[in-house]
């Protein structure tokens, strides 16, 4: 099995993004309040799975964690439409990501 690389997720959403261009307006910058929106609404989703079902049975019970985990692919498809609108490259995202993370082992 290949790795799924945030390239990989990029090309994918590209290739999805192009197949339905006519109906959900491509990658455009001014798409990505749009995309950032339907990421916020998934995200709601994500939310009422914990709330209703718990994290027991998103660790325990198969047919809720898929579901779970269906959810967390929308967002993550979601949040690479954002950074495709506005052109972010996997390279700058693992750049700053790793910055960021080193500065924030340097807290407190």
């Amino acid at each position: 099995m290949t790795e799924l690389t945030f390239e990989i997720m990029q090309e994918m959403q590209k290739e999805l993004q192009e197949k339905y261009k006519d109906k959900w307006g491509g990658l455009p910058p001014e798409q990505a309040r749009q995309k950032l929106l339907w990421l916020y609404g998934e995200l709601g989703e994500v939310s009422d799975i914990i709330k209703k079902n718990g994290d027991a049975k998103i660790l325990c019970d198969s047919k809720v964690r898929t579901h779970f985990i269906e959810e967390m692919c929308d967002v993550m498809m979601y949040f690479n439409d954002v950074l495709l609108c506005y052109s972010i490259t996997p390279e700058e995202l693992e750049k700053v990501y790793l910055e960021k993370h080193r500065s924030n082992m340097q807290r407190w």
